[in-house]
C-alpha cells in the first residue's frame, strides 16, 4: 500500500511563508521529513540522493526551507524555520502516514531538534552534523558562514551565488540554542550523528547536544566523516533510514 502519489506542493506555514516542498511516496506506515542545511534545497543532489536512501524505508517529505530555493520569505538560520518544518509534518499526516521521523542536516539539525522540543508531534529525530550553540566561530567555514550571515555584502552574495536570501538585523529575541532544549525531546528518540572530519562544527558540538537531552537517546561519532549532507556517504544514510523505522516503530 502506498500513499496518493502527490509530489510537489506549495505549503503555507503558521506564521504565512510558502514554501516548496516535494514527496516521495512510500508505505503509509513512516515519512521521514529531511531538513537540509544553510543555502541548501530540496533540489540539489545531495538531498536527492538522501532521500532516494530514506525512501528505501519509508515515505519522504523535503522541502526548501525560507529564503532558499523556490520557498518565500527570509531565513533566519534555525530560528523561524520550526515552522517550515511543521508545515512539512503536517502535510506528512495529511497524505496519511502514521508516524513521521525528522531528519536535519548541520543548520537543518538545530531546526528539527527545536522543533522536536517546542512543537513536538513527531515520532523520533536525527540531528546530523548540527551545532549545539549559537554564534559558534572556531572553525574557517565557520568564519565565513558569519560573514555571509552579519555582512550586507555577504548577504549579497548569499542572494545571488546561493540563492539564499538572508534577514538582515540579527535575532531578536534571541531563540533557544539546541542545546538548551534539547532534554524537552524526551520520550521523543533522539539520534545525534556527527563526524571527526566535520570542518564546520567539532564533535564537542555532538556531545554537547547528546548530553543535555534526556533518553531515549544515541549518539554515533562516524570516523571519517565531514559535514552534513554533501557528505554523507550512503551506508550511513541506509543506517539513519534503519533507526528511524525501528525506533519511529516504538
Amino acid at each position: 500500500m502506498r500513499t496518493a502519489d502527490m509530489t510537489d506542493r506549495t505549503l503555507l506555514t503558521s506564521d504565512g511563508v510558502r514554501v516548496d516542498a516535494h514527496h516521495d511516496p512510500g508505505d503509509p506506515g513512516l515519512a521521514i521529513v529531511v531538513a537540509h542545511g544553510f543555502t541548501g534545497s530540496w533540489r540539489r543532489e545531495a538531498v536527492r540522493r538522501a532521500a532516494g536512501v530514506f525512501g528505501r524505508s519509508a515515505g519522504v517529505i523535503s522541502f526548501d526551507f525560507r529564503g532558499h530555493g523556490r520557498s518565500g520569505g527570509l531565513s533566519t538560520v534555525g530560528d523561524l524555520e520550526i515552522h517550515d518544518v511543521e508545515a512539512a509534518v503536517a502535510w506528512a499526516r495529511a497524505l496519511g502516514y502514521r508516524r513521521i521521523v525528522t531528519v536535519g542536516f548541520s543548520m537543518g539539525a538545530s531546526v528539527v531538534v527545536r522543533h522536536a522540543a517546542l512543537h513536538r508531534g513527531v515520532d523520533a529525530v536525527v540531528a546530523v552534523s548540527g551545532p549545539a550553540r549559537w554564534y559558534y566561530r572556531g572553525t574557517p567555514p565557520m568564519r565565513r558562514v558569519h560573514w555571509v550571515l552579519e555582512r550586507r555584502l555577504g548577504r549579497l552574495v548569499g542572494r545571488l551565488a546561493l540563492r539564499t536570501r538572508i534577514a538582515s538585523g540579527g535575532w531578536d529575541p534571541v531563540p533557544e540554542p539546541p542545546y538548551a532544549v534539547a532534554g524537552l525531546i524526551a520520550p521523543i528518540p533522539l539520534l545525534v550523528v556527527h563526524g571527526d572530519a566535520d570542518a564546520y562544527f567539532p564533535v564537542e558540538h555532538a556531545e554537547q547536544l547528546y548530553g543535555n537531552a534526556a533518553e531515549p537517546k544515541e549518539l554515533w561519532l562516524e570516523p571519517g566523516f565531514g559535514h552534513a549532507e554533501n557528505a554523507a556517504p550512503d551506508e550511513l544514510l541506509e543506517r539513519i533510514g534503519a533507526w528511524a523505522l525501528a525506533h519511529a516503530e516504538g
